[in-house]
């Protein structure tokens, strides 16, 4: 693995991992933002946090880095509703620029596509260092 790719591994880790941090130390952020058609809010809000943070611990584990990036997309694609509530709705967040709410969702699309990288096949990415 290449310099650059471990140093966004564990960017992309930490990142996962303190936002599910954040969904315990900030619950009432979060459930602000749950759309009303989604079930069981406060349990909603634990269970992505501590799959966020699981998944941000194994992504550093090589044995489980393509288990966790797989993850972590199914969790990004899970949450999307969220923003999108927050992004028809900004009359709820007027303490974040409706410009922040509608960038989140394109951002979400960079966070899937971050994740991706880690799916490969450590082989396959050895193969293609060694023919490059």
């Amino acid at each position: 693995m290449s310099k650059l790719k471990l140093i966004m591994k564990w960017l992309l880790a930490l990142f996962i991992f303190l936002a599910g941090v954040m969904h315990f130390a900030n619950t009432a952020f979060y459930l602000s933002i749950m759309p009303p058609y989604i079930p069981w809010h406060l349990a909603m809000v634990y269970i992505s946090g501590f799959f966020e943070i699981v998944l941000g611990l194994m992504l550093i584990v090589p044995k489980f880095e393509r288990l966790a990036a797989w993850g972590i997309i199914a969790l990004l694609i899970a949450v999307f509703p969220a923003n999108i509530h927050m992004a028809l709705h900004p009359e709820l967040y007027p303490y974040i620029s409706p410009m922040a709410l509608w960038l989140r969702l394109p951002m979400q699309g960079v966070f899937v596509a971050w994740a991706y990288w880690f799916t490969s096949e450590p082989d396959a990415e050895r193969r293609i260092e060694i023919n490059a």
